[in-house]
C-alpha cells in the first residue's frame, strides 16, 4: 500500500503529492534548510560534483521544487537546464530565485509528471532528482521514464533519503525524524500531515541495494550507490 500524505482522502498519491507541496511551498525553503542543519545543501554540491567529468550541456532535473538542484547545476555550466514539477506552488517559488539570479535563460521550470516526461528519446545529457523519487507513485515507471529521455552514455545522479546501518545512530535519527521534525514541520508550515509523511516516506522506500535493483531493472547501468552522513542520504548514479 502506498505511503500518501494525507490518509483520510482518497485520490491518488501524485494529487495528494502535489497538494502538499503546494500548500508548503512559502516554508519549504526555510523548513529545508532548518530541519537539516543546512547539511542538504552540501548533499547537493557533492551530487553535481560527481557530473564535472561528462561536462553535461543539457540537464533535467526531475521533481525541482522550488530549483535547488537545478541552481546548483549552474556550477557545471551547462547551456539548459529544465526543471519539472508537479507542484505549481512550488515552480512559483523555484521562478522568482532563478529570476532574482538572472538565469531565466539557462534555466527554465515546466510543470510535468515525472512518470510522462513531454520529452523526446535520447534528448538530455543528464538526468537529475534530489528527494523525488521517494514521492514517485510508480517508481520503476519514473525511472524507466528518466532513462527514455536521456542519451546513450548519460548519467543519472539521484539524491535521496536512506536509513542509517549504525544501531546508535538510526534511533536517534528515528527519534528526531518521528518526533521533532514533524512537530516544527507543523507549526511552521501549518501543514499537519507533510512532515508526517516525510518520516513514513522514507521507512517505506527501499533504499540502498534495493534501490539500486530496480535502477538497474530501469535500464540503468555502472549504478553505484554513495552513503552520505553516517547513511541518513544516499547518491545514486547509474549510466545509459
Amino acid at each position: 500500500m502506498a505511503v500518501v500524505p494525507y490518509k483520510d482522502k482518497d485520490n491518488s498519491k501524485r494529487e495528494q503529492v502535489a497538494e502538499m507541496f503546494d500548500n508548503i511551498s512559502p516554508k519549504y525553503d526555510f523548513l529545508n534548510h532548518l530541519l537539516s542543519g543546512g547539511i542538504d545543501i552540501y548533499w547537493r554540491k557533492r551530487a553535481i560534483k560527481l557530473l564535472r567529468q561528462a561536462q553535461p550541456r543539457t540537464i533535467l532535473d526531475i521533481a525541482t521544487g522550488t530549483g535547488d538542484f537545478a541552481i546548483e547545476a549552474l556550477a557545471l555550466k551547462p547551456e539548459k537546464i529544465i526543471g519539472v514539477d508537479i507542484s505549481e506552488g512550488m515552480l512559483a517559488v523555484g521562478r522568482e530565485k532563478i529570476k532574482k539570479l538572472g538565469k531565466q535563460h539557462i534555466i527554465e521550470l515546466r510543470t510535468g509528471d515525472s512518470e510522462s516526461l513531454p520529452f523526446a528519446d535520447n534528448y538530455f545529457d543528464a538526468v537529475i532528482v534530489s528527494f523525488g523519487v521517494r514521492n514517485f507513485e510508480n517508481l520503476l515507471a519514473g525511472l524507466s521514464d528518466m532513462n527514455r529521455v536521456m542519451r546513450p552514455g548519460g548519467t543519472c545522479v539521484v539524491v535521496e533519503f536512506s536509513k542509517p546501518r549504525s544501531f546508535l545512530f538510526r534511533h536517534l535519527y528515528n527519534f528526531y525524524f518521528r518526533y521533532i521534525l514533524p512537530t516544527i514541520g507543523k507549526i511552521v508550515s501549518k501543514d499537519s500531515s507533510a512532515y508526517t509523511y516525510l518520516p513514513e516516506s522514507v521507512q517505506a522506500f527501499p533504499d540502498g541495494r534495493d534501490f539500486l535493483t530496480i535502477f538497474e531493472q530501469a535500464g540503468f547501468k555502472n549504478t553505484k550507490c554513495i552513503l552520505l552522513t553516517f547513511g541518513i542520504c544516499s547518491i545514486y548514479t547509474g549510466q545509459k
